[in-house]
């Protein structure tokens, strides 16, 4: 198991610019994920920290990155207009991590993981694979409101990682949405879980079981 390093990580060749944290292990296998963080949090929240140190120990370079609007403002939820210059954020950070690495894997909580498919669905190819964390189906207490019209356009193989107590998406119509897209995907369940999907008592095994679960999916 390898030890990782953390380091402060900035890029502004293009804007808008990289920002995060660099998670570098002892003997890395050039594999590479980006995780980004939801509406609400940035990429210092406790389980994106703890996910991405999960990683690392197994090899991958992860880079986890505050996206645009949240190097913007530090609290509160994205503004109206952001979704395309957060897209275009999560494309510098794919663009950053090409030069140093092999395969190249995007993630993101909620908001984040929402942009990562609309970006992935407008770039076929961009990345290797998607991981999405709490997919925001939909807004609580509203399923008819889907967030799920970009899906048939999305071409990269995904593994959904989901609650079964999420307020934003049942099971079920996780599982329905899913059939809208034709590449491979798969979908992993966390027993009891809300939209946050680990507890400070639960954290250290539910990422455990992401980090199989994406070894399994795309790794093997």
């Amino acid at each position: 198991m390898s030890t990782p390093r953390v380091s402060p990580f900035f890029q502004n060749l293009r804007a808008p610019a990289v920002q995060g944290f660099l998670h570098s292990p002892e003997n890395p296998s050039r594999d590479v994920l980006i995780l980004t963080h939801g509406a609400g949090a940035n990429c210092e929240s406790p389980f994106l920290v703890a996910l991405a140190t999960a990683f690392c120990e197994t090899g991958m370079t992860v880079l986890r990155c505050d996206l645009p609007f949240r190097q913007l403002r530090p609290h509160g939820p994205p503004p109206r207009g952001s979704a395309d210059r957060d897209q275009d954020g999560l494309r510098n950070a794919v663009g950053a991590m090409q030069r140093v690495s092999g395969r190249v894997f995007l993630g993101g909580h909620s908001y984040g993981g929402r942009q990562a498919t609309m970006l992935a669905a407008r770039e076929a190819g961009l990345v290797e694979g998607l991981l999405l964390l709490s997919y925001p189906l939909h807004p609580p207490s509203s399923p008819q409101e889907p967030r799920t019209g970009h899906f048939p356009h999305l071409r990269t193989p995904s593994l959904f990682v989901h609650g079964t107590r999420d307020s934003m998406g049942t099971v079920d119509e996780m599982q329905e949405a899913m059939k809208l897209i034709f590449s491979p995907r798969e979908l992993m369940t966390v027993q009891g879980a809300g939209h946050e999907l680990a507890s400070a008592k639960s954290r250290q095994a539910v990422t455990a079981s992401i980090v199989k679960a994406f070894g399994d999916f795309f790794l093997q």
